[in-house]
């Protein structure tokens, strides 16, 4: 943890939070519970949050509606304190990015493997579950309000998979049971913001596993999903959400790859394992990261299926090193 945590906070005037692009849930769960935290505790304290537009089903969570854009925010703004959650690399905030390098002392509070430490201060264990189940252990039990502990429940299951990944810990569940004692309505927040599904998300879904290809005996599943394919329902990236661990729960599969296409052109790829291969090597080539398990990368070009079959390739050469058939 950081010792001087709250010196850190009590010392600044300004203090600006951001998470990575395209938020999911434990980016906006650990952004809105530090936001949360720092308006409760020092309330002295100037506090923003910026972040790219949020699914419309985190906005439950208390002040989610002071999320700010940072494209509004004038050069040459300097805040005292700048704090980056769930974010490996300066470059992965996006338009808050200039924010961050301008300010007097940054801190980063993060769980991904890939994140060297480009922070003044750095909080990163890999091991953990969420960037939330870190927060959860840096904030204090006896600090934490029930609005607090919404947020970092909803970080924990959206990383966990509602605690069915292998990150998942003794800890992991220790935490979320203590959030659950708070009085937060837990059933609702997993069904409403992992579980449930739009009519959009289905249909996409469904293309998705309509036009998926299986190699390497099974062991392998990829899809594509195109800009035209998206259009064609009148689909956002936000409606892709779970279709990467829809392929990976096939049975047989290993790795589970899935590229969707964005709106400048370029594509997004989500990877899944399910063995022990590493997928951030893989995707180290292509410039992502993330964790062993679950990773992603962005990519430019015309043919993603190249891209996959180069994955499958590197696949194919961690299952030789690893003695899978």
């Amino acid at each position: 943890m950081i010792d001087n945590f709250n010196e850190l906070i009590s010392n600044a005037k300004t203090v600006g939070i951001s998470g990575h692009v395209r938020p999911d849930g434990d980016c906006v769960g650990s952004c809105l519970a530090m936001y949360n935290y720092i308006a409760t505790y020092f309330p002295q304290v100037e506090v923003h949050v910026y972040l790219e537009p949020i699914p419309n089903i985190f906005k439950f969570l208390t002040n989610s509606d002071k999320i700010e854009d940072a494209t509004t925010v004038v050069d040459g703004t300097v805040f005292d304190l700048y704090i980056a959650l769930d974010c490996s690399e300066g470059s992965r905030l996006g338009e808050a990015e200039r924010l961050f390098e301008a300010a007097k002392t940054t801190l980063c509070i993060d769980h991904h493997f890939s994140n060297s430490g480009f922070a003044d201060y750095s909080y990163i264990i890999p091991d953990d579950s969420s960037t939330c189940e870190l927060i959860y252990n840096q904030f204090g039990k006896e600090r934490i309000t029930k609005e607090i502990a919404e947020c970092l429940y909803l970080g924990i299951i959206h990383d966990t998979g509602v605690f069915q990944y292998s990150c998942t810990t003794e800890a992991t569940m220790a935490a979320a049971g203590y959030l659950m004692a708070k009085g937060i309505d837990y059933p609702k927040i997993c069904t409403d913001t992992y579980f449930a599904k739009t009519m959009i998300q289905n249909r996409m879904l469904g293309k998705a596993l309509l036009n998926c290809k299986t190699f390497l005996d099974g062991k392998i599943i990829a899809a594509v999903i195109t800009a035209e394919d998206m259009a064609e329902f009148g689909a956002q990236s936000k409606h892709l959400e779970g279709i990467v661990q829809q392929l990976r729960d096939t049975t047989g599969v290993e790795v589970a790859v899935f590229l969707y296409e964005l709106e400048d052109g370029d594509f997004k790829g989500s990877t899944r394992a399910t063995g022990d291969v590493d997928l951030t090597v893989i995707t180290g080539e292509f410039g992502g990261g993330g964790h062993k398990k679950a990773a992603g990368f962005s990519v430019n070009t015309n043919d993603p299926w190249s891209i996959i079959n180069r994955i499958i390739e590197m696949v194919s050469a961690q299952f030789k090193e690893l003695g899978i058939d």
